[in-house]
């Protein structure tokens, strides 16, 4: 398997303070990885970097094979799925759903002068299905529920066909329903051979989907543990990210913690 994502002793620092203090990870093409951390822990702004939206102070960072630094972004992006509390932000509430995944298309968030094609439309008719929200198509994204903008900016992310998939915290803001309902279509996408490598973000361990094969934890800009997720997610490791005794337990495909 090629390397998706590389980054190497990377340090990222702002006001004085390492928000990223030499990182050292690796994605391989078919991977699918959840990251873990506290508040603070950097998750967020890994995940910034590896969607090109931010560049590291030092260290080298490699994304589907080119450098950042000695690449034009802006062709690197297309090729990068990405879902976002700040993305979902941008997006103007009138707009249409069907607008609102189709536009990804051309890399922005709201129709301009671009034009689309019956292929455009099959496609995002096609993720909406895949997303179970294909009835939405005509509605406005303001009139959502945020589990139903969680699921339409997923249905956006990979809109492109992206060769990485980067969903940063998609189930916060959800009710239990909505959170299983979405973690249970993220288990199908993880599940799915022809998915592409996928990173997820979440501060907790309940909402990490089946599928998932690799861990990162993060704690204070710092690696923790990193590694398939079998020998990552162990009560000492999670311990020593969260800063509390915690008991992990492993069923049915699903992981969850409490205090020890």
């Amino acid at each position: 398997m090629s390397d998706v994502l590389e980054f190497a002793d990377v340090t990222l620092t702002r006001s004085g303070s390492n928000l990223l203090d030499r990182v050292t990870w690796t994605v391989a093409d078919g991977e699918r990885w959840v990251i873990l951390g506290p508040n603070g822990a950097g998750k967020t702004t890994l995940l910034q970097i590896a969607a090109t939206n931010m560049h590291p102070t030092s260290g080298r960072v490699a994304v589907l094979g080119e450098v950042l630094g000695e690449v034009d972004v802006f062709e690197l992006r297309p090729r990068i799925g990405l879902t976002s509390t700040a993305l979902g932000e941008r997006i103007q509430p009138k707009t249409w759903v069907l607008d609102v995944v189709r536009t990804a298309a051309y890399g922005v968030v709201a129709r301009w002068r671009e034009s689309y094609d019956d292929v455009d439309d099959a496609r995002a008719f096609e993720l909406l299905y895949r997303l179970g929200i294909s009835h939405l198509a005509g509605r406005t994204f303001g009139t959502l529920s945020e589990g139903e903008r969680k699921r339409t900016q997923i249905a956006r992310a990979m809109m492109s066909d992206p060769e990485l998939l980067l969903l940063d915290e998609p189930g916060a803001g959800l009710d239990l329903g909505g959170r299983e309902s979405l973690v249970a279509t993220l288990g199908s996408i993880a599940a799915d051979p022809a998915s592409p490598a996928t990173v997820l973000v979440t501060h907790h361990v309940e909402e990490i989907p089946s599928g998932i094969t690799h861990a990162l934890l993060l704690r204070s800009g710092q690696v923790v543990a990193a590694g398939p997720i079998g020998e990552t997610l162990t009560a000492d490791n999670l311990s020593a990210c969260f800063g509390l005794a915690l008991v992990v337990n492993h069923e049915n495909g699903r992981w969850n913690a409490r205090a020890a």
